[in-house]
Order: structure tokens, then sequence, then C-alpha cells
């Protein structure tokens, strides 16, 4: 499903519907999804999508603004992106952002080359118009730039607003129409009053009042869930992550005893999880659950495979197989819940023209062809920090909600090479202690991600008197927004060293480790 079907439905079913939204339209900025989440932030109900959507997929919102977003291509190129009419015929007040400054210029009457010097990087910009874009900011702020083009001259209508060493239009506004044109990026800490100046967008030009609370979208959800469902049966998946966490617990709300989760433990989860999904939900939330302890069937699955693709594909068919035998038992089931997430929905079906499928096995395009159940996806439209900001007023435990991200194919990604039960052993008290070692710290929260991978490497060492050969492990930890992106973390030496050295005294196997410092791109999250 593109994210443009994804917005006729989430309309649809009335998610966002009575809601002043705010439309991104994406032409291929890496930091478009981060536009959105800062809007988001802003208690705003924001949609990404692509730059060709047509009105028809847009007039059914409660339309206030629109951002156009960055680019990589020059818009005097012959086959660039351009905005569609709509944009400037919707009446609504619009923020072009870089390309998107860039277009205003191109479509509106101006004109727009190559810089003499291209700027990239940190910039300081000097206020030369009043603008309600910069109410309450100072004279000189500091930014983030990105380009290699610039404004030669101004499209009618529009005044320079702030200048920089290398632009001499770093920000212009249209004040009549509401046309206002940023050359730098607002939406990156790099600029930091750049949310800030979105503010001042969304709720000043836009008068969006900041109604997109968790308490809202709780109750319009369970709405919506009510009118989908009706009597209806619902199943749900969990898998002990947030994201299935939190559906679950939303259908819950709606429907209560018309839902019931089936838990489909794999034998690869961490430690102690599957012990925390049974004890949350059956005891704690009172729900019906299904507890299906299926380790030694995907471990079968899994015997003497080593390529990541084979793991995940078996992994995958295996879950189906068993999740389809054990809904079969659950009479007039008509719906599956699902905990898709909106940067699912992106990276699988892909908002942007061209982009790559980067995941195989995921929420979104894994179900079997011929399944009869009608999805139900009640966080398709949030991005994690929103999930989690339901999670905590839907009262799940902390411990749950703040749960690092955790892949599909668990562990099994994770342990490079063959999968077995004393390997997956050995992974689990490693991460064990990576995890106790990041919480002791108080840095659990300000990373998106931290684990251990056990790799296929051996080495030799010398422990005592003894020479040993055991495996090597890998630390990844990595800082991000939405995962679209990510950059390695920064972990102090010293808890990096009690992190080995617990490694390797306390998990038998292991002699050596090793600490990932690859962001993403080029590399990924995960290893495999």
């Amino acid at each position: 499903m593109s994210a443009t079907e994804n917005l006729s439905e989430a309309v649809e079913h009335g998610v966002g519907a009575r809601h002043e939204a705010i439309v991104v339209l994406d032409f291929g900025a890496q930091y478009s999804m981060l536009i959105a989440r800062r809007v988001r932030e802003l208690d705003t109900y924001c949609e990404l999508l692509p730059h060709d959507t047509p009105w028809e997929q847009v007039k059914d919102l409660d339309l206030r603004g629109i951002i156009l977003s960055g680019g990589p291509a020059s818009v005097y190129e012959d086959g660039a992106p351009q905005a569609p009419a709509w944009v400037y015929e919707s009446g609504a007040p619009v923020l072009g952002i870089c390309y998107g400054m860039q277009l205003f210029a191109h479509q509106l009457g101006g004109r727009v080359a190559p810089g003499t010097e291209r700027e990239f990087g940190p910039a300081s910009i000097s206020r030369v118009e009043h603008s309600q874009l910069f109410e309450g900011l100072p004279d000189e702020v500091e930014v983030w730039m990105s380009h290699g083009d610039r404004i030669e001259t101004l499209p009618p209508g529009f005044e320079a607003i702030a200048r920089s060493a290398n632009s001499p239009v770093a920000v212009m506004a249209d004040l009549k129409r509401k046309y206002y044109g940023l050359q730098f990026h607002p939406e990156v800490v790099h600029t930091p009053r750049g949310k800030e100046m979105l503010a001042n967008f969304v709720h000043g030009v836009c008068g969006c009042p900041g109604t997109w609370t968790p308490g809202n979208f709780i109750d319009e959800t369970v709405e919506a869930i009510r009118a989908q469902v009706g009597t209806g049966r619902v199943i749900c998946g969990l898998s002990g992550g947030v994201d299935s966490a939190v559906a679950a617990a939303l259908v819950h709300r709606a429907i209560g005893d018309q839902l019931t989760c089936i838990f489909v433990d794999n034998g690869l989860l961490r430690a102690g999880e599957a012990e925390q999904v049974v004890e949350t939900f059956e005891r704690h939330m009172h729900m019906n659950l299904v507890h299906i302890e299926a380790e030694e069937a995907f471990l079968s699955q899994l015997a003497e495979v080593t390529n990541p693709e084979t793991k995940r594909v078996r992994i995958g068919n295996t879950f189906i197989r068993i999740f389809e035998r054990e809904s079969r038992k659950i009479d007039d089931a008509r719906f599956l819940c699902q905990g898709t997430v909106y940067p699912d929905v992106i990276e699988s079906a892909s908002a942007g023209k061209g982009s790559a499928k980067i995941k195989t096995h995921h929420n979104v395009g894994g179900l079997p062809p011929d399944m009869k159940l009608e999805l139900v996806e009640p966080l398709r439209l949030l991005f994690k920090d929103e999930v989690r900001r339901i999670g905590e007023a839907l009262g799940l435990p902390e411990e749950m909600v703040w749960r690092h991200p955790f892949p599909g194919p668990g562990l099994g990604i994770r342990c490079i090479g063959e999968v077995t039960k004393e390997r997956l052993e050995m992974l689990r008290g490693a991460d064990r202690i990576v995890m106790d070692e990041i919480e002791r710290a108080g840095l659990y929260r300000e990373i998106w991600q931290c684990f251990a991978v056990l790799t296929d490497t051996r080495t030799v060492g010398v422990m005592g008197d003894f020479r040993t050969y055991g495996y090597a492990v890998a630390i990844r930890a990595v800082t991000a927004d939405d995962a679209m992106t990510a950059d390695w973390a920064r972990l102090p030496h010293d808890l990096l060293g009690r992190m080995a050295n617990r490694i390797v005294n306390e998990v038998q196997g292991v002699n050596r480790v090793v600490y990932d410092i690859t962001s993403k791109p080029p590399g990924t999250i995960e290893w495999e």
C-alpha cells in the first residue's frame, strides 16, 4: 500500500480526518520523514505524501498548510519533479524548504541558477525584513544549509526576508499569499531554532491549534475500530515488541473480549521477553491470550541455514504457518490486528518514487495472499515515538513501552551463521549484559537501539593459563529519530570496557568483543 492509499484509508476510517492537517510533499529529500515528525511533535496531524499526489487524495482533509520538502535534483533540470498545480490553487499557506523554496521561484516566475559557491553545513542567516515565521527569534540565527543552487531572481510578490554569506535570498516570502521559502533545513537538530520556525508556520501562519494528542488519538481510534469491527472477532499476533503491544492494547480498549491475542514464542526473543508478554497481557491486562511455545519448530527450520535472507523467509513462513493454524481454532475471526507503524509503510511500500525495498520480513506485505482476514492497523499513521506516547497513555508497563526496537526475525538475524539453541543462549547472555550496563549508565532512553551480535568469527584468546578459540561478539548502539537514518552512539570508553569485560567473563564460548561504528547509511542498523 502506498502512502497515498494509506491517507485515503485513514480518512475513510476517520483517523485524522477531523483534525487540521499539514501535508508534506516529498521531493526525495533525506529529511522528508523528519519534517513530518517535527510537525507531529507540535501536536498537529501531518501526512507525508509523494510529490505528485493528486488533489483527489487530499481534498477530504481539513488542509491547513503544505510543506514542500528538499530534494537532490535541480529544479531547472529536465525531468526534475515539480509541485502539482493544486498546491498553489488550494489557498493554503505553503512552506518550501531548500528544493521546495526553489520550486517557488521556478514555477512562479523567478529564476534559480547554480550558486557561485555551494553551501553545506552550518551557516548564519541575518534577517532583513519582518516575518511571522521569525516571530520571537533573534535577527541572527544559526542554520544548516545543504544546497548548490540559489535564487537569482525573486518571483513576483516575493521579498527577501533573510540572507546568508553565500545566499542573498536565504529566506523569502509572499506575505499576501502566505508563501514562505527557506534555503536551509529547519527540521534538523543542526538548526537549533528550527522547531520554533516550524511552530510559527504551523500554529501561527496556518492556525493549527495543536489537537493531535495521545488522548484524542486514542478516543478517535477506538471509535474507528468499533466502526470497522462491529461485533466481529479480532485476532492479534503479539511479538513482544512495543508496536504489536500498543496495537493490541488499543484494540482491546475498543472491543474488549472480542480480541484474542496469539503469542507465537519462536525461541528467538531476548532474555525474559516471553515471560513479560504473558505477565502483561494475560495477568495484568486480562486479555484472551493464546501462548504457543514453538521454539523447536523454528530451530528445526533454521538448522544448518547461514544465509540471512533464507533465515528471514523461513522464520516468516514458520510464523505464518503456526499463526494460521492457531487462528483457525478461533471461531468467527474476521479481522487481523497488526502493529504496522508509518516507517514500516514507507520502507516497505515507499512513498518516494524509485525507492528500494530494504526490509523483506516485515509487518507490511508479509501476509499470505489467500488470507481472508481484514486488517486492523491502528498505528499505521504513527511514528515510533508517538506509539510510545500512546502506550504510556494506555497504561502499558514502562519497560515494554520503552523497549528498544526489535527485528521481526528476532535473534535469528543477530546470530550470524547457523542458529542453534546453544548459540542463542550465548547471544542472550551477551545481550542481557549490554542492556544491563546501558540501563545502569542511565543511557537507555537516549539510545534508539543497543544490542549484541554473535558473529561467526572465531578468534584466538588467552584466559588464565589456557589458549582459547571462541566467538567474537559485536556491540551495536545507534542514535536515531525514526530509524530511516541512524548514527553510531558515542558510548563512553569505560562503559564499553565494562560490557566487554563482563561478556568475556560471563558468557561461555566468547573471548573477544568489538564495537560497531558504522552509521546508516551506508550500513543498516541490523547486521543481517
